[in-house]
């Protein structure tokens, strides 16, 4: 009895020791040791570089890119429609130009614009003036032929007065002979 009360003593010390001593290594593993300088637990943290700003979550969003406005879609969208020497009916080209405007128009019912008759320098002011206007109100029935309203159109002829280009050679008169549209107010 005596050694079973010496054996159970010798296991409960055998017990407690390993208890002290675990409980010693896992104190001396997460503390450094005295006579070792300490490690950092993680890499410094880097610094941003200067050009690149950080945020904060009180920083506000950046500014949205601004909207194009009525004026220069309208500017993008619709393209002016030519003529051949001495005539005002439509080539087929400019027919394409004009049904891709009226799909523009018809989409912003709001705008209204004017179309201007413009001739190249030869001719008499008073013929290229009629001209204009011939070039004009072609360009004005094809777009409403297209369903845009004739309300939105105003149409005017400036004739050989307010050039695009001002060469003198065929090349120039070319992007003379046009129905320009303006947008207005």
């Amino acid at each position: 009895m005596r050694r079973n009360r010496s054996n159970l003593a010798v296991m409960l010390t055998a017990f407690a020791m390993i208890a002290v001593v675990s409980g010693c290594h896992k104190q001396v593993a997460s503390k450094p040791a005295a006579t070792q300088p300490p490690q950092p637990s993680a890499a410094p943290p880097v610094p941003a570089p200067a050009s690149t700003p950080t945020r904060t979550a009180t920083a506000a969003p950046p500014p949205a890119a601004p909207a194009e406005s009525l004026e220069q879609l309208f500017q993008e969208h619709v393209k002016d429609a030519f003529f051949d020497y001495n005539k005002s009916d439509l080539r087929a080209q400019d027919r394409q130009a004009l049904l891709a405007d009226a799909e523009f128009l018809r989409s912003h019912p709001e705008v209204k614009f004017t179309l201007e008759g413009h001739c190249d320098e030869r001719g008499s002011e008073e013929y290229n003036l009629g001209l204009g206007d011939r070039r004009a109100s072609s360009a004005k029935r094809f777009l409403v032929d297209a369903g845009i309203s004739e309300s939105r159109i105003q149409t005017t002829s400036y004739g050989k007065e307010h050039p695009f280009c001002t060469e003198h050679d065929e090349a120039c008169w070319k992007e003379n002979r046009r129905a320009h549209a303006v947008m207005t107010p």
